[in-house]
């Protein structure tokens, strides 16, 4: 399928692609280093790209570029909750990735872990903190040990592991800073594992071990000390499994084009979902790439494919 898109140097008409990245979201400094991937990647193959830094003016700026479709390399709110997105269809403009509902509730973890429980999809049960929160109860009913998590925000940022009532409270007032609705899960303990997804074919699954306490903003982007394994190591049964659940996942939200489904075990090994990503990271420790190349895409191809994706 990936293959076929260039042939004889033929490449798609994709026309005039404008990439837009950076921002102003807690996830900028990523942002920047996938738009600038992307741009590389475009220029290989000699397409038109230019590179937009998100700014305020957007709205204004974006018809004046005689643009044919958008890239979308912004990560966090404002680039991947669906705001971008309705922009982009108010303007008429082709993007890449989801549409603005599926964006919107793959960023709301809260809302997205409420419809896969509707739907009886795996994912570990949350509780809400609020200021009046009983932080002892709370860290009880959820097995005295729990992950904190800001609802709307990627990357890990924000997260905290806690094993205290004290450690719970002054999670929650941390990823507070970062969005007003805050969720803790009880602590996963076995492996962690991603899946990408292009079109309709899911990539090779990822296995991640780290040395940090938890897969931070550190581990990802920044440490040579995280170890990737693809292929994961699963038995082909269970590679099935997790492939299956992933596009599940993806489409329930009605997902499309490409994105990420972040997925653990609990301690019975049973598969939880933890989040859909509909733009992931396209940096050089991105997740997505790395199981591209294992499926025999190279980056330039990749990029291409996601592009095609959004005609």
């Amino acid at each position: 399928m990936v293959a076929s898109l260039i042939i004889n140097n033929q490449l798609p008409a994709l026309g005039r692609v404008g990439i837009l990245y950076g921002g102003n979201s807690s996830e900028r400094e990523i942002s920047l280093m996938s738009g600038e991937a992307v741009y590389t990647a475009l220029k290989n193959v000699d397409l038109e790209a230019i590179l937009i830094d998100v700014e305020d003016d957007l709205l204004k700026l974006l018809p004046t570029l005689d643009l044919d479709q958008i890239f979308i390399a912004l990560h966090g709110p404002g680039g991947e909750d669906g705001t971008l997105q309705g922009a982009l269809e108010y303007l008429q403009l082709p993007y890449t990735g989801s549409g603005v509902l599926a964006s919107s509730l793959a960023m709301d973890k809260r809302r997205c872990k409420q419809l896969w429980q509707g739907i009886q999809l795996p994912t570990a049960d949350f509780c809400l903190l609020e200021k009046n929160t009983d932080w002892a109860s709370v860290l009880h009913c959820l097995g005295n040990k729990a992950m904190v998590k800001p609802a709307n925000e990627g990357s890990s940022i924000g997260m905290s592991r806690v094993e205290t009532a004290s450690e719970l409270e002054t999670a929650w007032r941390f990823a507070n800073d970062f969005d007003a609705v805050v969720i803790a899960e009880p602590l996963l303990s076995g492996d962690e594992y991603t899946v990408a997804i292009l079109g309709d074919e899911v990539l090779p699954s990822i296995r991640i071990e780290t040395s940090e306490i938890f897969y931070d903003y550190q581990a990802k982007y920044f440490s040579d000390e995280t170890q990737y394994f693809c292929p994961s190591g699963l038995s082909e049964k269970r590679e099935g499994e997790l492939s299956d659940l992933a596009m599940k996942a993806f489409k329930s939200l009605g997902c499309s084009g490409w994105g990420r489904v972040d997925v653990m075990t609990d301690d019975k090994g049973r598969f939880q979902l933890l989040e859909v990503n509909t733009v992931p990271g396209l940096t050089s420790h991105s997740l997505v790439p790395m199981a591209a190349k294992a499926a025999g895409i190279d980056f330039e191809h990749l990029v291409l494919e996601i592009l095609r994706n959004s005609l």
